[in-house]
């Protein structure tokens, strides 16, 4: 198939099937794929981050609530004690 090449601009074609513009510029093309993987692969590691800063929160409340109920109930103890 041949594309006919748009005026004015050699890295356009118009594919004589459809109608529709192409890019005829590989380069271009190939650039425009790494581009968009490393964005992809940035916001996977963005959204990889951010699960595990949820999960640290997570696990410090955790740890907070349980030293609440260790403190509170190391207090009960020694009240007894006392009465």
């Amino acid at each position: 198939m041949e594309f006919y090449e748009l005026k004015g601009n050699k890295d356009l074609a118009r594919d004589p099937i459809t109608n529709s513009v192409v890019n005829v510029n590989s380069l271009d093309y190939q650039q425009y794929v790494t581009t968009r993987k490393i964005k992809s692969e940035k916001n996977q590691k963005q959204q990889t981050i951010e699960q595990e800063l949820a999960n640290v929160k997570s696990d410090i409340n955790e740890i907070k609530s349980l030293l609440k109920e260790l403190l509170h109930g190391s207090w009960q103890h020694r009240i007894k004690k006392l009465i």
